[in-house]
Protein backbone atom coordinates (compact mmCIF):
# COMPACT_ATOMS: atom_id res chain seq x y z
CA UNK A 1 0.00 0.00 0.00
CA UNK A 2 1.33 3.44 -0.86
CA UNK A 3 1.94 5.84 1.81
CA UNK A 4 0.18 8.84 1.38
CA UNK A 5 2.22 12.37 0.99
CA UNK A 6 0.70 14.49 4.24
CA UNK A 7 1.92 17.44 2.74
CA UNK A 8 -0.38 17.60 0.46
CA UNK A 9 -3.68 18.91 2.94
CA UNK A 10 -3.66 20.49 5.65
CA UNK A 11 -4.46 18.07 8.27
CA UNK A 12 -1.50 16.35 6.57
CA UNK A 13 0.61 19.13 7.05
CA UNK A 14 -0.56 19.89 10.55
CA UNK A 15 0.32 15.95 11.53
CA UNK A 16 3.69 15.74 9.11
CA UNK A 17 4.84 19.04 11.31
CA UNK A 18 3.93 17.23 14.49
CA UNK A 19 5.55 14.38 13.85
CA UNK A 20 8.79 15.89 12.54
CA UNK A 21 8.97 18.37 15.40
CA UNK A 22 8.73 14.73 17.48
CA UNK A 23 11.65 13.67 16.39
CA UNK A 24 13.53 16.57 17.41
CA UNK A 25 11.95 16.63 20.79
CA UNK A 26 13.00 12.61 21.71
CA UNK A 27 16.87 13.15 22.07
CA UNK A 28 16.61 16.47 23.93
CA UNK A 29 14.35 14.19 26.25
CA UNK A 30 16.72 11.25 26.44
CA UNK A 31 19.81 13.38 27.58
CA UNK A 32 18.13 16.05 29.94
CA UNK A 33 16.26 13.45 31.78
CA UNK A 34 16.78 9.88 30.76
CA UNK A 35 20.74 9.85 30.33
CA UNK A 36 20.93 12.56 33.26
CA UNK A 37 18.85 10.07 35.86
CA UNK A 38 20.67 7.49 35.30
CA UNK A 39 23.72 9.43 35.53
CA UNK A 40 23.19 10.72 38.45
CA UNK A 41 22.06 7.03 40.04
CA UNK A 42 25.73 5.88 38.83
CA UNK A 43 26.94 8.90 41.36
CA UNK A 44 28.06 11.45 38.60
CA UNK A 45 28.09 14.71 40.47
CA UNK A 46 25.52 17.42 39.43
CA UNK A 47 28.67 19.80 37.57
CA UNK A 48 29.36 16.80 35.50
CA UNK A 49 25.59 16.03 34.80
CA UNK A 50 25.05 19.77 34.05
CA UNK A 51 28.02 20.23 31.45
CA UNK A 52 26.72 16.99 29.96
CA UNK A 53 23.59 18.46 29.41
CA UNK A 54 24.53 22.10 28.40
CA UNK A 55 27.02 20.67 25.71
CA UNK A 56 23.99 19.23 24.54
CA UNK A 57 22.44 22.31 23.59
CA UNK A 58 25.24 23.70 22.36
CA UNK A 59 24.72 22.97 18.79
CA UNK A 60 21.13 24.63 18.67
CA UNK A 61 22.57 28.00 19.69
CA UNK A 62 24.91 27.75 16.88
CA UNK A 63 21.91 26.43 13.95
CA UNK A 64 21.63 29.44 12.57
CA UNK A 65 25.06 28.49 10.19
CA UNK A 66 23.72 25.54 9.21
CA UNK A 67 21.12 27.93 6.74
CA UNK A 68 23.37 29.08 4.08
CA UNK A 69 24.98 25.24 4.22
CA UNK A 70 21.31 23.77 3.64
CA UNK A 71 20.66 26.55 0.68
CA UNK A 72 23.41 25.91 -1.73
CA UNK A 73 24.01 22.54 -0.94
CA UNK A 74 20.43 20.64 -1.51
CA UNK A 75 18.83 18.52 -4.21
CA UNK A 76 15.94 18.83 -6.36
CA UNK A 77 15.47 15.84 -7.00
CA UNK A 78 15.29 14.86 -3.38
CA UNK A 79 13.80 17.97 -2.29
CA UNK A 80 16.03 20.85 -0.95
CA UNK A 81 14.55 20.44 2.75
CA UNK A 82 13.28 16.88 2.08
CA UNK A 83 16.84 15.80 1.52
CA UNK A 84 18.47 17.11 4.53
CA UNK A 85 15.71 15.92 6.81
CA UNK A 86 16.56 12.13 5.15
CA UNK A 87 20.41 12.74 6.14
CA UNK A 88 19.87 13.94 8.95
CA UNK A 89 17.52 11.69 10.82
CA UNK A 90 19.76 9.09 9.32
CA UNK A 91 22.94 10.16 10.94
CA UNK A 92 20.88 11.02 14.12
CA UNK A 93 19.84 7.36 14.41
CA UNK A 94 23.51 6.02 13.31
CA UNK A 95 25.31 8.10 15.97
CA UNK A 96 22.74 7.21 18.67
CA UNK A 97 23.32 3.10 17.78
CA UNK A 98 27.34 3.89 17.97
CA UNK A 99 26.89 4.98 21.84
CA UNK A 100 25.03 1.06 22.73
CA UNK A 101 28.71 -0.18 24.14
CA UNK A 102 30.14 2.36 25.96
CA UNK A 103 30.50 1.96 29.48
CA UNK A 104 28.82 4.73 31.30
CA UNK A 105 30.27 6.53 33.22
CA UNK A 106 33.46 5.57 32.68
CA UNK A 107 33.46 6.56 28.88
CA UNK A 108 31.10 9.50 29.85
CA UNK A 109 33.81 11.98 28.00
CA UNK A 110 33.37 9.68 24.40
CA UNK A 111 29.45 9.27 25.31
CA UNK A 112 28.98 13.24 25.53
CA UNK A 113 31.28 13.44 22.10
CA UNK A 114 29.04 11.13 20.36
CA UNK A 115 26.02 12.94 21.59
CA UNK A 116 27.44 16.23 20.67
CA UNK A 117 27.67 14.73 17.22
CA UNK A 118 24.15 13.23 17.21
CA UNK A 119 22.95 16.75 18.48
CA UNK A 120 24.25 18.69 15.62
CA UNK A 121 22.70 17.05 12.78
CA UNK A 122 19.38 17.16 15.39
CA UNK A 123 19.70 21.04 14.94
CA UNK A 124 20.56 20.56 10.72
CA UNK A 125 17.22 18.56 10.53
CA UNK A 126 15.87 21.44 12.57
CA UNK A 127 16.62 24.55 10.03
CA UNK A 128 15.46 21.88 7.35
CA UNK A 129 11.82 21.25 8.91
CA UNK A 130 11.68 25.00 9.54
CA UNK A 131 12.46 25.81 6.39
CA UNK A 132 10.35 23.35 4.92
CA UNK A 133 7.63 24.49 7.18
CA UNK A 134 7.88 28.37 6.02
CA UNK A 135 7.46 26.77 2.11
CA UNK A 136 4.58 24.56 2.66
CA UNK A 137 2.32 25.94 5.28
CA UNK A 138 -0.79 28.30 3.65
CA UNK A 139 -0.61 31.56 5.90
CA UNK A 140 -3.97 30.45 7.62
CA UNK A 141 -2.76 27.32 9.23
CA UNK A 142 0.59 28.66 10.59
CA UNK A 143 -0.64 29.48 14.31
CA UNK A 144 -2.45 25.93 14.71
CA UNK A 145 0.49 24.42 13.23
CA UNK A 146 3.14 26.70 14.99
CA UNK A 147 0.97 25.27 18.12
CA UNK A 148 1.42 21.68 17.15
CA UNK A 149 5.31 21.94 16.50
CA UNK A 150 5.73 22.75 19.94
CA UNK A 151 3.32 20.45 21.29
CA UNK A 152 5.38 17.57 19.49
CA UNK A 153 8.49 18.38 20.61
CA UNK A 154 6.79 17.87 24.00
CA UNK A 155 5.44 14.64 23.39
CA UNK A 156 8.74 13.65 21.73
CA UNK A 157 10.21 15.18 25.30
CA UNK A 158 8.42 12.91 26.86
CA UNK A 159 8.99 9.41 24.58
CA UNK A 160 12.67 10.31 25.04
CA UNK A 161 12.27 10.62 28.51
CA UNK A 162 9.50 8.98 30.39
CA UNK A 163 9.34 6.81 27.71
CA UNK A 164 13.04 5.41 28.07
CA UNK A 165 13.20 5.13 31.99
CA UNK A 166 10.01 3.14 31.91
CA UNK A 167 10.94 0.97 29.16
CA UNK A 168 14.61 0.64 30.38
CA UNK A 169 12.58 -1.21 33.73
CA UNK A 170 12.07 -3.97 31.68
CA UNK A 171 15.23 -4.17 28.71
CA UNK A 172 17.90 -2.25 31.00
CA UNK A 173 19.27 0.88 29.86
CA UNK A 174 21.13 0.36 27.08
CA UNK A 175 18.60 -1.39 24.44
CA UNK A 176 16.60 1.61 24.84
CA UNK A 177 19.17 2.99 22.43
CA UNK A 178 17.29 0.74 19.79
CA UNK A 179 14.07 2.51 20.99
CA UNK A 180 14.69 6.03 20.71
CA UNK A 181 16.50 5.14 17.29
CA UNK A 182 13.43 3.50 16.06
CA UNK A 183 11.15 5.89 16.78
CA UNK A 184 13.33 8.33 14.70
CA UNK A 185 13.45 6.08 11.71
CA UNK A 186 10.02 5.65 11.73
CA UNK A 187 9.19 8.73 11.37
CA UNK A 188 11.62 8.70 8.07
CA UNK A 189 10.37 5.63 6.43
CA UNK A 190 6.32 6.59 6.88
CA UNK A 191 6.57 10.48 7.18
CA UNK A 192 9.55 11.57 5.28
CA UNK A 193 9.71 9.28 2.47
CA UNK A 194 6.54 9.40 1.26
CA UNK A 195 6.74 13.19 0.84
CA UNK A 196 6.30 15.24 -1.85
CA UNK A 197 8.14 18.42 -1.40
CA UNK A 198 6.65 21.23 -4.08
CA UNK A 199 9.45 22.55 -6.19
CA UNK A 200 11.18 26.00 -5.17
CA UNK A 201 11.45 29.11 -7.57
CA UNK A 202 14.64 28.36 -9.76
CA UNK A 203 17.69 28.91 -8.45
CA UNK A 204 20.76 31.10 -9.42
CA UNK A 205 23.30 28.82 -11.04
CA UNK A 206 26.39 28.35 -8.54
CA UNK A 207 29.45 29.96 -10.45
CA UNK A 208 32.14 28.45 -8.96
CA UNK A 209 32.52 26.49 -5.36
CA UNK A 210 29.41 25.53 -3.83
CA UNK A 211 31.04 26.31 -0.46
CA UNK A 212 32.45 29.91 -1.65
CA UNK A 213 28.23 30.07 -2.10
CA UNK A 214 27.76 29.30 0.94
CA UNK A 215 30.52 31.81 2.61
CA UNK A 216 28.74 34.57 0.62
CA UNK A 217 25.66 33.98 1.77
CA UNK A 218 27.04 33.99 5.45
CA UNK A 219 28.25 37.09 4.59
CA UNK A 220 24.51 38.95 3.43
CA UNK A 221 23.05 36.77 6.58
CA UNK A 222 25.41 38.24 8.72
CA UNK A 223 25.15 42.09 7.58
CA UNK A 224 20.57 40.89 7.59
CA UNK A 225 21.16 39.92 10.61
CA UNK A 226 23.14 42.74 12.13
CA UNK A 227 20.61 45.44 10.84
CA UNK A 228 17.36 43.58 11.67
CA UNK A 229 18.92 42.57 15.59
CA UNK A 230 20.28 46.34 16.36
CA UNK A 231 17.73 48.40 13.51
CA UNK A 232 14.97 48.75 15.82
CA UNK A 233 13.81 48.95 19.43
CA UNK A 234 11.63 45.73 19.36
CA UNK A 235 14.15 43.62 17.39
CA UNK A 236 16.87 44.92 20.02
CA UNK A 237 14.59 43.66 22.74
CA UNK A 238 14.53 40.82 21.36
CA UNK A 239 18.26 40.47 21.47
CA UNK A 240 18.50 41.11 24.89
CA UNK A 241 15.24 38.33 25.83
CA UNK A 242 16.89 35.99 23.89
CA UNK A 243 20.18 35.62 25.80
CA UNK A 244 18.79 36.02 29.15
CA UNK A 245 16.83 32.76 30.83
CA UNK A 246 13.02 32.83 29.68
CA UNK A 247 12.15 32.79 33.42
CA UNK A 248 13.36 30.14 35.98
CA UNK A 249 14.78 27.59 34.36
CA UNK A 250 15.76 25.09 37.42
CA UNK A 251 12.73 22.84 37.28
CA UNK A 252 12.99 22.11 33.41
CA UNK A 253 16.79 21.38 33.64
CA UNK A 254 18.72 18.83 35.49
CA UNK A 255 18.23 19.88 39.22
CA UNK A 256 15.13 18.16 38.72
CA UNK A 257 16.07 14.93 37.86
CA UNK A 258 19.02 15.22 40.17
CA UNK A 259 15.92 15.71 43.51
CA UNK A 260 13.69 12.66 41.87
CA UNK A 261 16.58 10.77 42.55
CA UNK A 262 18.06 11.61 45.75
CA UNK A 263 14.17 11.53 46.85
CA UNK A 264 13.97 8.28 45.91
CA UNK A 265 11.93 8.02 43.50
CA UNK A 266 12.27 4.76 40.50
CA UNK A 267 12.64 4.80 37.25
CA UNK A 268 8.89 4.36 36.98
CA UNK A 269 7.79 7.15 39.03
CA UNK A 270 10.32 9.52 37.34
CA UNK A 271 8.69 8.67 34.26
CA UNK A 272 5.36 9.08 35.47
CA UNK A 273 6.24 12.30 36.66
CA UNK A 274 7.53 13.37 33.10
CA UNK A 275 4.63 12.18 31.33
CA UNK A 276 2.08 14.15 33.27
CA UNK A 277 4.71 17.14 32.82
CA UNK A 278 4.78 17.03 29.26
CA UNK A 279 1.16 16.72 28.88
CA UNK A 280 0.80 19.96 30.65
CA UNK A 281 3.23 21.55 29.25
CA UNK A 282 2.25 20.46 25.86
CA UNK A 283 -1.43 21.72 26.94
CA UNK A 284 -0.75 24.68 28.24
CA UNK A 285 1.89 25.39 25.19
CA UNK A 286 -1.28 25.97 23.04
CA UNK A 287 -3.68 27.29 25.53
CA UNK A 288 -0.85 30.42 26.17
CA UNK A 289 -0.48 31.39 22.67
CA UNK A 290 -4.76 31.40 22.51
CA UNK A 291 -4.89 33.48 25.53
CA UNK A 292 -1.95 35.57 24.01
CA UNK A 293 -3.92 36.53 21.26
CA UNK A 294 -6.80 38.12 23.08
CA UNK A 295 -5.50 39.47 25.97
CA UNK A 296 -2.23 41.00 24.04
CA UNK A 297 1.22 39.49 24.13
CA UNK A 298 3.30 41.45 26.20
CA UNK A 299 0.62 41.20 29.38
CA UNK A 300 0.20 37.67 29.21
CA UNK A 301 3.91 36.92 28.69
CA UNK A 302 5.00 38.86 31.85
CA UNK A 303 2.64 37.11 34.23
CA UNK A 304 3.48 33.66 32.44
CA UNK A 305 7.21 34.26 33.23
CA UNK A 306 6.47 35.65 36.44
CA UNK A 307 4.43 32.95 37.83
CA UNK A 308 7.37 30.42 36.50
CA UNK A 309 9.39 31.46 40.11
CA UNK A 310 6.30 30.96 41.96
CA UNK A 311 7.15 27.18 42.48
CA UNK A 312 10.86 27.39 42.64
CA UNK A 313 10.43 29.32 45.58
CA UNK A 314 8.24 26.91 46.90
CA UNK A 315 10.31 23.59 46.38
CA UNK A 316 13.21 25.62 47.88
CA UNK A 317 11.18 26.53 50.93
CA UNK A 318 10.26 22.91 51.47
CA UNK A 319 13.97 21.60 50.69
CA UNK A 320 15.51 24.23 53.17
CA UNK A 321 11.97 23.49 55.93
CA UNK A 322 13.01 19.14 55.79
CA UNK A 323 17.32 20.15 55.81
CA UNK A 324 17.72 18.83 52.11
CA UNK A 325 20.50 21.27 50.82
CA UNK A 326 23.72 19.48 49.61
CA UNK A 327 23.66 16.49 46.96
CA UNK A 328 23.33 13.44 48.90
CA UNK A 329 25.00 10.10 46.77
CA UNK A 330 23.01 7.64 45.99
CA UNK A 331 25.51 5.09 48.24
CA UNK A 332 26.10 7.17 50.75
CA UNK A 333 26.31 5.50 54.14
CA UNK A 334 23.77 6.89 56.88
CA UNK A 335 21.87 8.36 53.75
CA UNK A 336 19.06 10.66 55.65
CA UNK A 337 15.45 9.50 55.46
CA UNK A 338 13.43 11.18 52.67
CA UNK A 339 10.24 13.18 54.55
CA UNK A 340 7.17 12.00 52.24
CA UNK A 341 6.03 15.43 52.25
CA UNK A 342 9.29 16.57 50.34
CA UNK A 343 8.58 14.13 47.91
CA UNK A 344 4.80 15.47 47.11
CA UNK A 345 6.32 18.89 47.00
CA UNK A 346 8.71 18.04 43.69
CA UNK A 347 5.46 16.71 42.63
CA UNK A 348 3.68 19.83 42.95
CA UNK A 349 6.17 22.19 42.05
CA UNK A 350 7.30 20.49 39.00
CA UNK A 351 3.86 19.84 37.29
CA UNK A 352 2.94 23.58 38.56
CA UNK A 353 6.52 24.52 36.67
CA UNK A 354 5.74 23.12 33.69
CA UNK A 355 1.70 24.29 32.90
CA UNK A 356 3.63 27.71 33.60
CA UNK A 357 6.53 26.87 30.65
CA UNK A 358 3.87 25.93 28.61
CA UNK A 359 2.28 28.54 28.76
CA UNK A 360 5.38 31.04 28.20
CA UNK A 361 6.48 29.02 25.25
CA UNK A 362 3.39 29.79 23.03
CA UNK A 363 3.75 33.22 23.87
CA UNK A 364 7.28 33.72 23.89
CA UNK A 365 7.20 32.07 20.00
CA UNK A 366 5.01 34.83 19.26
CA UNK A 367 5.94 37.68 20.80
CA UNK A 368 9.67 36.96 18.23
CA UNK A 369 7.87 36.86 15.61
CA UNK A 370 6.20 40.20 16.10
CA UNK A 371 10.03 41.67 16.35
CA UNK A 372 11.01 39.87 13.44
CA UNK A 373 11.85 41.87 9.85
CA UNK A 374 9.74 39.60 7.54
CA UNK A 375 12.29 40.50 5.17
CA UNK A 376 15.16 38.00 7.05
CA UNK A 377 12.27 36.54 9.41
CA UNK A 378 14.03 32.88 8.55
CA UNK A 379 17.53 34.22 9.56
CA UNK A 380 16.09 36.64 12.21
CA UNK A 381 13.58 33.95 13.98
CA UNK A 382 15.79 30.88 13.94
CA UNK A 383 18.93 32.96 15.43
CA UNK A 384 16.20 34.28 18.60
CA UNK A 385 15.92 30.40 18.78
CA UNK A 386 19.50 29.98 18.76
CA UNK A 387 20.38 32.24 21.31
CA UNK A 388 17.82 30.97 23.77
CA UNK A 389 19.42 27.33 23.74
CA UNK A 390 23.01 29.34 24.66
CA UNK A 391 20.56 30.57 27.31
CA UNK A 392 19.27 26.99 28.04
CA UNK A 393 23.11 25.60 28.01
CA UNK A 394 24.46 28.10 30.33
CA UNK A 395 21.99 27.93 32.38
CA UNK A 396 22.55 23.81 33.19
CA UNK A 397 26.34 24.25 33.19
CA UNK A 398 26.42 27.08 35.67
CA UNK A 399 23.08 25.54 38.06
CA UNK A 400 25.62 22.15 38.02
CA UNK A 401 28.26 23.80 39.17
CA UNK A 402 26.40 25.82 41.93
CA UNK A 403 24.33 23.11 43.42
CA UNK A 404 27.67 21.37 44.13
CA UNK A 405 28.77 24.07 45.51
CA UNK A 406 26.03 26.15 47.39
CA UNK A 407 23.52 23.58 47.83
CA UNK A 408 20.15 23.05 45.75
CA UNK A 409 18.12 25.99 47.77
CA UNK A 410 20.52 28.90 47.29
CA UNK A 411 20.57 27.28 43.83
CA UNK A 412 16.90 27.48 42.82
CA UNK A 413 16.76 31.33 45.45
CA UNK A 414 18.89 32.62 42.64
CA UNK A 415 17.86 30.80 39.34
CA UNK A 416 14.19 32.67 40.32
CA UNK A 417 15.20 35.92 41.20
CA UNK A 418 17.80 35.91 37.73
CA UNK A 419 15.05 34.69 35.69
CA UNK A 420 12.75 37.66 36.73
CA UNK A 421 15.56 39.69 34.78
CA UNK A 422 13.61 39.20 31.51
CA UNK A 423 10.52 40.79 32.78
CA UNK A 424 12.82 44.38 32.75
CA UNK A 425 13.34 43.38 28.95
CA UNK A 426 9.42 42.65 27.96
CA UNK A 427 8.32 46.37 27.55
CA UNK A 428 10.95 46.65 24.72
CA UNK A 429 9.13 43.66 22.77
CA UNK A 430 6.91 46.45 20.99
CA UNK A 431 6.25 45.58 16.96
CA UNK A 432 7.83 49.11 15.37
CA UNK A 433 4.99 51.46 13.14
CA UNK A 434 4.21 49.71 9.79
CA UNK A 435 6.47 52.71 8.31
CA UNK A 436 9.25 52.27 5.14
CA UNK A 437 12.27 52.06 8.00
CA UNK A 438 10.12 50.07 10.47
CA UNK A 439 13.37 47.61 10.85
CA UNK A 440 15.88 50.46 11.24
CA UNK A 441 15.06 53.55 12.54
CA UNK A 442 17.59 56.43 13.20
CA UNK A 443 19.09 54.65 16.45
CA UNK A 444 20.47 51.72 14.52
CA UNK A 445 24.34 52.79 14.41
CA UNK A 446 23.78 54.17 18.28
CA UNK A 447 22.54 50.28 19.43
CA UNK A 448 25.80 49.44 17.60
CA UNK A 449 28.41 52.03 19.60
CA UNK A 450 26.64 50.47 22.30
CA UNK A 451 27.17 47.00 21.96
CA UNK A 452 30.67 47.25 20.78
CA UNK A 453 31.50 49.42 24.29
CA UNK A 454 29.79 47.02 26.54
CA UNK A 455 31.37 43.99 24.71
CA UNK A 456 34.64 45.64 24.95
CA UNK A 457 34.73 46.61 28.03
CA UNK A 458 33.48 42.87 29.11
CA UNK A 459 36.27 41.41 27.40
CA UNK A 460 38.64 43.62 29.22
CA UNK A 461 37.32 42.91 32.77
CA UNK A 462 39.01 39.13 32.23
CA UNK A 463 42.31 40.91 33.01
CA UNK A 464 41.48 41.72 36.65
CA UNK A 465 39.15 39.50 36.93
CA UNK A 466 41.82 36.75 36.31
CA UNK A 467 44.16 38.80 38.69
CA UNK A 468 41.59 38.23 41.93
CA UNK A 469 40.17 35.21 40.59
CA UNK A 470 40.31 33.02 43.57
CA UNK A 471 38.14 35.14 46.05
CA UNK A 472 35.45 34.68 44.32
CA UNK A 473 35.68 31.13 45.92
CA UNK A 474 32.78 28.82 44.82
CA UNK A 475 31.22 31.16 42.30
CA UNK A 476 34.63 30.99 39.81
CA UNK A 477 33.01 28.67 37.59
CA UNK A 478 29.76 30.81 37.63
CA UNK A 479 31.58 33.60 36.43
CA UNK A 480 34.13 31.89 34.36
CA UNK A 481 30.50 30.33 32.18
CA UNK A 482 29.47 34.31 32.28
CA UNK A 483 32.75 35.09 30.70
CA UNK A 484 32.56 32.33 27.77
CA UNK A 485 29.11 33.99 26.85
CA UNK A 486 30.78 37.35 26.77
CA UNK A 487 33.64 36.20 24.26
CA UNK A 488 31.10 34.21 22.13
CA UNK A 489 28.96 37.46 21.84
CA UNK A 490 32.19 39.42 20.98
CA UNK A 491 33.24 36.66 18.59
CA UNK A 492 29.99 36.96 16.50
CA UNK A 493 30.07 40.74 17.27
CA UNK A 494 33.32 41.02 15.12
CA UNK A 495 32.39 38.77 12.46
CA UNK A 496 29.24 40.74 12.03
CA UNK A 497 31.04 44.27 12.40
CA UNK A 498 33.47 43.22 9.40
CA UNK A 499 30.68 42.41 7.03
CA UNK A 500 28.38 45.16 7.99
CA UNK A 501 31.28 48.22 7.74
CA UNK A 502 33.07 46.62 5.04
CA UNK A 503 36.32 48.99 4.23
CA UNK A 504 34.66 51.66 6.40
CA UNK A 505 35.45 49.56 9.18
CA UNK A 506 39.33 49.88 8.64
CA UNK A 507 41.86 48.00 10.04
CA UNK A 508 39.75 47.39 13.41
CA UNK A 509 36.86 45.61 11.57
CA UNK A 510 40.16 43.56 9.83
CA UNK A 511 41.67 42.74 12.92
CA UNK A 512 38.35 41.14 14.15
CA UNK A 513 37.74 38.41 12.26
CA UNK A 514 41.36 37.21 13.30
CA UNK A 515 40.37 37.94 16.67
CA UNK A 516 37.06 35.82 16.63
CA UNK A 517 37.85 32.40 16.25
CA UNK A 518 40.66 32.90 18.84
CA UNK A 519 38.17 34.54 21.49
CA UNK A 520 36.15 30.74 20.82
CA UNK A 521 39.11 28.97 21.24
CA UNK A 522 39.45 30.65 24.96
CA UNK A 523 37.03 27.74 25.43
CA UNK A 524 39.81 25.89 26.05
CA UNK A 525 41.04 27.49 29.12
CA UNK A 526 39.01 24.74 31.07
CA UNK A 527 41.19 22.06 30.21
CA UNK A 528 44.53 23.61 29.97
CA UNK A 529 46.09 20.96 32.35
CA UNK A 530 44.72 18.38 30.82
CA UNK A 531 46.05 19.28 27.54
CA UNK A 532 49.61 19.61 29.32
CA UNK A 533 49.29 16.15 30.44
CA UNK A 534 49.98 15.63 26.68
CA UNK A 535 52.87 17.47 25.97
CA UNK A 536 56.14 15.26 25.17
CA UNK A 537 58.77 14.55 27.58
CA UNK A 538 61.07 17.57 28.33
CA UNK A 539 58.52 20.72 28.33
CA UNK A 540 57.22 21.79 31.41
CA UNK A 541 53.72 21.09 31.88
CA UNK A 542 53.64 24.00 34.62
CA UNK A 543 55.17 26.48 32.14
CA UNK A 544 52.91 25.39 29.55
CA UNK A 545 49.97 26.19 31.33
CA UNK A 546 50.88 29.77 32.72
CA UNK A 547 52.74 30.54 29.00
CA UNK A 548 48.18 29.57 27.79
CA UNK A 549 46.81 31.57 30.86
CA UNK A 550 49.17 34.62 29.31
CA UNK A 551 47.68 34.19 26.11
CA UNK A 552 44.24 34.04 26.80
CA UNK A 553 44.87 37.22 28.91
CA UNK A 554 46.53 38.86 25.82
CA UNK A 555 43.30 37.73 23.50
CA UNK A 556 41.51 39.51 25.50
CA UNK A 557 42.83 42.88 25.82
CA UNK A 558 43.37 42.65 22.31
CA UNK A 559 39.45 41.94 21.49
CA UNK A 560 38.55 44.47 24.20
CA UNK A 561 40.12 46.84 22.63
CA UNK A 562 39.50 46.09 18.81
CA UNK A 563 35.73 46.38 19.99
CA UNK A 564 36.02 49.90 21.55
CA UNK A 565 38.13 50.69 18.15
CA UNK A 566 34.68 49.61 16.29
CA UNK A 567 32.80 51.96 18.28
CA UNK A 568 34.24 54.74 16.37
CA UNK A 569 33.61 53.77 12.94
CA UNK A 570 31.02 54.85 10.42
CA UNK A 571 27.89 52.57 11.58
CA UNK A 572 25.57 54.85 9.36
CA UNK A 573 25.76 51.49 7.25
CA UNK A 574 23.24 50.22 9.89
CA UNK A 575 20.69 52.35 8.18
CA UNK A 576 18.45 51.02 5.50
CA UNK A 577 17.56 52.90 2.88
CA UNK A 578 14.20 52.83 1.35
CA UNK A 579 15.59 51.12 -2.06
CA UNK A 580 16.92 48.02 -0.38
CA UNK A 581 13.29 47.62 1.52
CA UNK A 582 12.04 47.57 -1.70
Amino acid sequence: MRLPNLLATKNGRLMAFFLLYLTEGIPLGFAATAVATVLRRLDVGPAEIGAFVGSFYLPWAFKWAFGPVIDVFSSDRLGRRRGWILFTQVMMALTLLSTVLLELPQQLWLFTIILLVHNTFGAMQDVAIDALACSTLHEDERGLANGMMFGGAMIGNMVGGSGVLLLSGVTGFQPTFFFVSGCILAVTAFVVLPMKEAPGPVRVLVVGSKLAQAAREMRVFAVDSFRSFLGSPGAFGGLLFALLPSGAMCLGLTLQSNLAVELGLDNDQVAALGVWSSILNASCCVLGGYLSDHFGRRRTLFVYLALMSLPVFYLMHELSKYGWVMPVPAGAENRPQVPVALVTALWIATLIYNAFQGLMYGTRTAAMMDVTNPAVAATQFTAYMALMNLAISYSAIWQGIAIEAWGYPKTMLVDGIFGLACLLVIPWLKPSDATVNRYADALGPQRARGMALGLGLACLAWAPYSYWSASFGAAKPIMGTLFTVIFIASALFLLASRAVLAEAGGWPARLGVWMAPLLLLLYARYYLDAIAGWLPAGISAPAFVAGAQNAVLAVTVLAGVTLLLLRGRPWQKMQVNPAEVA
